[in-house]
């Protein structure tokens, strides 16, 4: 039996794995699923299955003269009837994000996107969000992606934040969805806008002599204006 992981998969494969087709030897009974995810693979990164041409999701069992591909979402699949095996994602995207995302959440909440993140969260509790509250899983563990309960995570690929938002934005397709300056980089709560009269007796001196323009986020209290960071923040918006 062989298998072909296609449109970029094969990067996710264990080494020893990623050179062309794989031919695998299976235990009886065993189903694709499995085999995909023994091999590296998420079943959250898989869209397709083509099993000799014909088009079966998740719980077909192993058989010795199969050729099987594998497709992730959007890829070009000729085959039809095609079950598509990765579910229409919530409306509007929400996300929660393991530990080692803070900086992409703080980067999706400026372009306001719901981003659920502690640095303390455990792999049960980010699996309890995102059942309960229909979350997207954004991880760099592959492990809990794995679980059968998820039907909507994306192992991060990059080690940089701002190809990981650039990663996030294609994968599910929100560039037309980007509503900046609309929640709190640190907490994720809706920023409204306030009177300089109200917050003045907070502001450091300089800023209350610039700057006229202020929000503020009600859950945290944290204060936002228009200063050298807003700049440089800004102008990445602009690249994308």
């Amino acid at each position: 039996m062989t298998l072909q992981f296609l449109g970029g998969l094969q990067d996710l494969l264990h080494p020893g794995y990623r050179d062309g087709p794989i031919r695998y030897h299976f235990s009886e009974h065993q189903t694709i699923k499995d085999a995909i995810e023994a091999l590296g693979v998420p079943h959250t990164e898989v869209d397709c299955i083509l099993v000799n041409g014909r088009s079966v999701d998740f719980n077909y069992r192993l058989q010795h003269r199969d050729s099987i591909e594998i497709y992730p979402p959007y890829a070009s699949v000729s085959a039809r009837p095609i079950y598509h095996l990765t579910p229409r994602s919530p409306t509007p995207a929400r996300f929660i994000l393991d530990v080692h995302l803070g900086k992409l959440a703080r980067r999706l909440r400026l372009l306001g996107f719901d981003s659920l993140y502690q640095n303390d969260y455990d792999d049960d509790q980010i699996m309890r969000l995102s059942l309960a509250q229909q979350r997207i899983i954004l991880t760099r563990d592959r492990g809990i992606l794995k679980h059968k309960k998820i039907s909507f995570g994306y192992l991060v690929r990059s080690n940089e934040v701002v190809k990981q938002v650039q990663e996030v934005l294609d994968r599910y397709r929100l560039r037309d969805m980007v509503q900046p300056w609309l929640r709190c980089m640190s907490c994720n709560g809706l920023i409204e806008k306030i009177t300089k009269s109200e917050i003045e007796d907070c502001l450091q001196h300089q800023t209350g002599i610039h700057f006229d323009d202020f929000h503020c986020c009600p859950r945290c209290h944290r204060i936002y204006w228009q200063g050298s960071h807003f700049e440089q923040l800004d102008s990445w918006l602009s690249t994308l």
